[in-house]
């Protein structure tokens, strides 16, 4: 509470600054102030999904709008977030040599209807113990109702030397999601934009990295990036090192590719339902991870069940404009392993959780591999109205040998499966603060990826409207 209160209290007076610039200068649109830049969206609509979960007021979607296990149910219900993440932050620049600037980003997320911060852990222990069929939304994700969940960072920038920052920052694959999903990373009609498996290198709560070095430049066609985390002993698992080589070789033609590796990766989820108290601590990790009871000193308000792997990821992604219309496509290679460094229970998790329960051994039988690939296009009938349509599929190996999985069963998540998505959007800008959105996103899953699901496929139309500042 201390740390929100510090931050509202830095945003309101930030905020009075720059609306008394706006009133100065009423030709400036922008909320700017000595180059410091208050900044916002707000996203709201309405959403039927035949197969859903009530809306929970922390997620950060608001909704599961993905088909996911617990999807159980008929909802009609007011939404948010569903184009993109409602937030608030201050960006700035200032020159203090020729040719160099210190530049700094600060921003979190929220979730409208209900004015919290956005904390997909807060949601996860809310099902602590609650049986699949009475859930509410949730999963896990990277933001975890932290003062500054979308990025707290600062550094300098040059137009020759390029721009190095320090602090929580998108990794390199969740900047390549943003600019090569054909919808932008919406949650309500992306399947990579809604599961942070794509952005995180397998999990979410690596799509934005804590205690990382990031280096981007362009050099001459080419670009390069590299971001470097020390885990530490911050909740964020251990050492992650990315690089991306791409460019813009041809006239509206933009390439990138990205290597990823990241050890101790967690995957949180919520605890068993038949929760009690270990009378001794077990030894956890392996098949004890299964025993549905705590150790001593952990709170089920706080704790979360965690996969525990070492990833990595290589990725290729593309995007052409030809006047009106632009395409992008995406393909990753996602590998995971156990950890070469197992967690223990009572570890820490980002936005101040818990490890209650903890698997080390998921993987024992080999990799397990997971292929993402997306193809999309928006056309631009007018300035003022796009149309977009997406696919997305997931195709998992078989990663448990010792399982009888013939092309695949719901019997096992070890065995091979398949996820597909199809996505329309229309959306109209009045201006350049206001756009209204309407379409839908139609999922389903099958084999491997289906087992222990309640339903195999959902869709979600959905109406909304966004206000950027």
């Amino acid at each position: 509470m201390k740390q929100f209160l510090a931050y509202a209290s830095a945003l309101t007076v930030l905020a009075g600054w720059a609306n008394a610039a706006y009133a100065a200068d009423g030709a400036d649109e922008s909320l700017t102030w000595f180059g410091v830049t208050l900044y916002g969206t707000v996203d709201v609509g309405y959403t039927y999904q035949n197969r859903g979960t009530p809306l929970n007021d922390y997620f950060p979607t608001g909704l599961q709008y993905l088909i996911q296990p617990s999807n159980n149910r008929s909802i009609s219900s007011l939404s948010e977030n569903g184009l993109s993440q409602s937030k608030i932050g201050l960006r700035g620049t200032r020159e203090f040599l020729e040719g160099w600037a210190g530049i700094f980003k600060l921003e979190t997320g929220f979730n409208p209807l209900s004015a919290n911060l956005s904390d997909a852990l807060k949601a996860i222990t809310q099902n602590n113990g609650v049986p699949l069929a009475n859930r509410t939304t949730q999963g896990d994700s990277s933001r975890a109702g932290q003062p500054f969940q979308g990025a707290a960072y600062g550094g300098v920038s040059s137009p020759v030397y390029g721009t190095l920052t320090v602090g929580r920052q998108n990794g390199l694959l969740l900047d390549n999601v943003l600019k090569y999903d054909p919808l932008g990373g919406s949650y309500a009609f992306s399947v990579i934009g809604y599961s942070g498996a794509a952005a995180g290198s397998g999990d979410t709560q690596d799509a934005r990295l804590d205690n990382s070095v990031k280096y981007i430049n362009q050099v001459g066609l080419f670009r390069i990036g590299a971001q470097f985390q020390s885990g530490g002993g911050t909740g964020s698992g251990g050492n992650a090192t990315e690089f991306d080589l791409g460019g813009d070789f041809l006239p509206g033609l933009s390439v990138d590719a990205a290597y990823v590796n990241k050890k101790g990766a967690i995957l949180a989820a919520p605890l068993g339902v038949a929760l009690a108290r270990c009378p001794t601590t077990p030894a956890f990790g392996g098949a004890s991870s299964a025993v549905n009871c705590l150790p001593a000193g952990i709170s089920s308000d706080t704790a979360v069940a965690a996969t525990v792997s070492d990833d990595w990821t290589w990725s290729l992604d593309a995007s052409y404009v030809y006047g009106r219309v632009k395409a992008s496509m995406g393909y990753e290679d996602i590998h995971f392993r156990n950890p070469q460094t197992p967690l223990a229970a009572g570890s820490p998790d980002i936005g101040g959780y818990t490890l209650g329960f903890v698997n080390n051994n998921a993987y024992p039988n080999g990799a397990k591999t997971l292929q993402i690939s997306w193809l999309g296009a928006k056309c631009s009938f007018t300035k003022s109205f796009d149309l977009i349509g997406a696919w997305y599929h997931y195709n998992q190996n078989n990663y448990n040998v010792t399982a009888k999985c013939p092309g695949g069963t719901r019997d096992s998540g070890a065995c091979s499966g398949r996820l597909d998505a199809y996505s329309l959007v229309a959306d109209y800008k009045f201006d350049r603060r206001f756009d209204a959105y309407a379409g839908f996103m139609w999922s389903h899953v099958a084999d491997g990826i289906a087992a222990g699901y309640l339903n195999s496929w959902t869709i979600d139309p959905t109406i909304g409207g966004r206000f950027n500042f």
